[in-house]
């Protein structure tokens, strides 16, 4: 097969939808001899700010120079996103060996995407030896496929009310998914946290003698001029960069600081220079992202109402004459909630719908906004309504572009192809 082929056989399986439940990928690990025991896991589960802390830690080993694998998702443009080696995406020709591979070892197993996604990503890490591979939960944690593994540092971002078809309707529900992650005696360092969440977290790791180490106490971080302060477990280091915008990111940077300490305690060669360095190094695409390092264009995924929140945060920071928001959303998101924190910060909507089969109408964002007294219009897909925004932009504006991370995709996809017409 060659690589479309390929993902046309790997996205086949989505017909097998989500189903949460660890023996599929036990199957395949067996059948494939376990490559995940192969290399040190570090496992981060939350709602929000897990990417982010995945981005900064995989940073910080690669400036140390260690061989890093990386398992996020999704991906915003292409298939091959989802699996790094030092930052890199994997080729369409390891792509294709790998689907092979796995494929290989999947008889009588009806495995879904993620599955299958998951198992490419452990055998790769295996084959390119690398040294520390870091592995972002798809959703919940209990009952993800990356929980197969046995990790040397498990990780709890912040958690709030999202995937509630799936996880649980309340925060203490959705919280034990996520603390399912949790390992006996494995470190586990914990994001901020609300009380209800924060307690099932602790009673979970008490329960599994696993030493916890909390944001706030073990460690902390300080919101200077030009930068923030990080007092870690052994370390201190003030006057640090960060390469992702937001305040909330010093808190994000400040996890993945965390998680480098106890790397160091167990033995992992990491210079103190490689962790400030990393966390200015750090990138993740779609999250508080500037397009091209100007002030115009601001994208952010923002898909449940914890995103929004901090997204408004950071718009309040802003000196600007006004805001074009182009928003669009899954129908499994709430945007009443993901509107609320945002709409009062906002001039105008662009509403559309990202390219999914299950997006909500744009009339039914419209129809929200008018409720609170902003006006919108309504587009057919993304690209129109990023165009339409940026037409419509006066001097001193900002268009966002928030709401989903398919609707980043598309508008980052518009806005390189408008690049290449320039050319």
């Amino acid at each position: 097969m060659d690589y479309r082929e390929s993902l046309d056989y790997l996205y086949g399986l989505q017909r097998f939808g989500i189903k949460l439940g660890l023996d599929n990928i036990q199957k395949i690990l067996g059948r494939l001899h376990h490559p995940e025991r192969a290399y040190p896991i570090v496992h981060v589960a939350g709602s929000n700010g897990k990417g982010s802390v995945c981005a900064g830690l995989s940073s910080i080993l690669i400036q140390a120079g260690r061989r890093t694998g990386l398992y996020s998702s999704p991906h915003l443009h292409s298939f091959t996103e989802r699996i790094r080696i030092d930052g890199k995406a994997i080729s369409e020709a390891e792509a294709v060996a790998l689907i092979e591979s796995i494929r290989a070892v999947c008889d009588g197993i009806p495995v879904t995407f993620f599955e299958f996604t998951t198992a490419m990503a452990l055998l790769h890490f295996q084959r390119q030896e690398v040294e520390v591979a870091i592995l972002e939960v798809g959703m919940g944690g209990r009952l993800d496929a990356t929980n197969a593994v046995q990790p040397k540092v498990t990780v709890i971002t912040p958690i709030c009310l999202d995937h509630s078809e799936h996880l649980g309707a309340d925060l203490a529900t959705i919280a034990a998914e996520k603390a399912g992650i949790i390992k006996p005696q494995i470190p586990l360092v914990v994001g901020q946290q609300q009380p209800a969440a924060l307690q099932v977290i602790r009673d979970r790791a008490k329960d599994l003698q696993a030493p916890v180490y909390h944001y706030g106490r073990e460690f902390t971080v300080e919101t200077v001029k030009d930068g923030f302060a990080y007092q870690g477990l052994e370390l201190s280091m003030p006057g640090l960069q960060s390469g992702l915008h937001g305040v909330h990111q010093h808190h994000n940077l400040g996890v993945a600081l965390a998680v480098a300490e106890i790397l160091r305690r167990q033995g992992l060669d990491l210079p103190k220079g490689s962790l400030q360095d990393g966390v200015a190094a750090a990138r993740w695409p779609g999250r508080l992202e500037w397009w091209r390092d100007g002030r115009i264009i601001l994208l952010d995924g923002a898909h449940n109402e914890g995103g929004a929140k901090v997204l408004a945060a950071y718009l309040q920071s802003l000196s600007v004459d006004g805001i074009r928001w182009v928003v669009g959303a899954k129908a499994t998101k709430d945007i009443a909630n993901i509107l609320r924190p945002v709409l009062p910060l906002v001039d105008r909507l662009y509403c559309t719908e990202p390219p999914v089969e299950d997006a909500v109408p744009a009339e039914s964002i419209a129809h929200l906004a008018a409720e609170a007294g902003v006006s919108a219009c309504c587009f057919v897909d993304p690209a129109s309504a990023l165009a339409a925004a940026l037409a419509d932009r006066q001097q001193g504006e900002i268009v966002l572009v928030a709401g989903s991370l398919f609707m980043v995709a598309a508008a980052r996809e518009y806005l390189m192809d408008q690049e290449g017409a320039l050319r």
